[in-house]
């Protein structure tokens, strides 16, 4: 009988979970794709040397990063 009498207040957490879960989940796929990067490492000598390529952030992409 309490589930039934807290079902409004059980609809508002589920739902407010839900919200969050969402907007949480959004950058996901952008962050990826900033992140697949090409590195290559060379390394004949006592010192190895990285190479990584990668597209630079714009200002506003380091804004919302930091």
């Amino acid at each position: 009988m309490n589930v039934i009498k807290n079902m409004e207040a059980i609809f508002l957490v589920t739902a407010a979970l839900a919200t969050v879960s969402t907007y949480a989940s959004a950058e996901i796929p952008e962050m990826r794709a900033l992140r697949n990067a090409q590195i290559s490492v060379e390394g004949d000598s006592k010192i190895a040397v990285v190479q990584v390529t990668a597209k630079r952030l714009t200002p506003a992409q380091k804004a919302r990063g930091l």
